[in-house]
């Protein structure tokens, strides 16, 4: 569960990257990533930050590393979640999405050389938005072979914290749009 402390953390490893200026390898979420993860209880490999492609037609993963190669998500997909919230830019909660169809490919891809990630459960989904511009989409998700496997259903508090990370995230965003 989001604690004061873990979002006020989160809230000044953000700000301190937006004032960064990019090195040789650009900006790297990782340490965000780990900051979400413990903030909602989950795997590393159970958050994504996606952002907008140069183009505005399609979300590319910035993290995990696992998945920045793999491809992109165009817009136009009607069967991913993360082209739907960048579409209506609303937050949502699917603590169904095993049973919703959806786009697998990207739960295929392992989490580690010799270890395949489970299927997704449950979803939180959010736009990280600065002022009225999408920029691109921040999910945390459960994995696990069952729905119960997973963990507990995610919360409307646990949305709205999402929300607010995705808020502070935006900045971080920015610099990735300028790789």
């Amino acid at each position: 569960m989001a604690t004061t402390d873990n979002l006020t953390e989160f809230k000044k490893w953000a700000a301190e990257l937006s004032r960064k200026p990019l090195d040789d390898e650009g900006v790297r979420l990782n340490r965000g990533v780990e900051l979400i993860a413990r903030i909602f209880d989950v795997k590393l490999h159970e958050v994504a930050i996606l952002g907008l492609t140069h183009d505005g037609r399609s979300l590319r993963f910035l993290a995990p590393d696992t998945l920045r190669a793999v491809g992109q998500i165009p817009l136009s997909s009607g069967s991913a979640l993360a082209a739907r919230t960048m579409r209506e830019l609303r937050p949502e909660i699917v603590n169904h999405f095993h049973v919703t169809p959806h786009a697998s490919v990207f739960e295929g891809v392992p989490i580690a050389e010799d270890e395949r990630a489970e299927p997704i459960q449950k979803i939180m989904s959010a736009p990280v938005m600065l002022g009225s511009k999408a920029l691109g989409v921040l999910q945390v998700s459960r994995k696990g072979n069952g729905p119960v496997d997973a963990g507990p259903d995610f919360t409307p508090l646990q949305l709205r914290n999402l929300k607010t990370i995705a808020d502070a995230l935006a900045s971080c965003l920015l610099l990735c749009a300028k790789e």
